[in-house]
């Protein structure tokens, strides 16, 4: 299937946001896979965590009681995390200084044993995420829906942005690009769209030489609703 080239892409998007130079300013670019692979496990369970809440709720509600909850969950550190008994965690959900949800709550264990069975595997969580294959980002995104709690759809990926991971996120502007497009049809969550759109991606991707996280970023300014103000759904 024949897609529109990223040279086009990108002159759309900087002639809504004020030129070549105002885009670039916008564009956040990931961390380079040495730096990913020392992050400690701890940010990375904190950021599922965060991510997670930040489902369903204003993301400001969140950030600002993010102190409390590394204070109560012993700033994401995975071994204390996997030894508390299930009645612990009961009791930290009805914790007045945090968001009280234990459905939620519940996932950090259930995330924290998912990065602590990772290292195992792959010396640290990090190590791991460092060393997947760009090619195969969606394939991460299954892996942490399939081994990790309430990290599917786009709960996943907004974290992985967050931590620095070069990958792109299919964001309501991005969603909609790829379908008037004709990339992909269907649930936005099923593997089928995965692919293609990682397909198309990874095309962007060869002939532009920029990031999988630059070109999501690219694509998301270049229609919908944010002409001059940066895209809250890609920030």
């Amino acid at each position: 299937m024949s897609i529109e080239k990223f040279e086009s892409i990108y002159e759309r998007a900087a002639l809504r946001k004020g030129g070549t130079a105002q885009l670039e300013l916008l564009l956040n670019k990931p961390l380079p896979r040495s730096e990913l692979a020392k992050i400690p496990d701890d940010r990375w369970l904190a950021a599922f965590t965060e991510k997670v809440f930040q489902c369903g709720i204003s993301w400001n509600v969140v950030r600002k009681k993010w102190p409390n909850f590394e204070e109560v969950f012993f700033q994401f550190r995975i071994q204390p995390l996997l030894m508390q008994p299930d009645e612990v965690w009961e009791e930290k959900a009805q914790d007045p200084r945090i968001i009280r949800h234990l459905t939620k709550v519940k996932t950090i264990p259930a995330n924290a044993m998912m990065i602590y069975s990772a290292g195992l595997q792959h010396d640290s969580f990090g190590n791991m995420v460092a060393n997947w294959p760009s090619e195969d980002i969606t394939g991460l995104w299954a892996y942490l829906k399939k081994h990790g709690q309430r990290l599917g759809g786009n709960t996943g990926a907004y974290a992985l942005r967050q931590m620095g991971v070069d990958t792109f996120i299919l964001s309501s502007d991005v969603e909609s690009y790829l379908r008037n497009y004709g990339i992909i049809d269907g649930g936005r969550d099923t593997k089928r769209v995965h692919l293609a759109a990682n397909k198309a991606f990874n095309q962007w991707k060869e002939e532009s030489d920029r990031s999988l996280s630059e070109i999501s970023q690219v694509i998301a300014y270049s229609c919908g609703d944010n002409r001059v103000l940066i895209s809250a759904s890609e920030q």
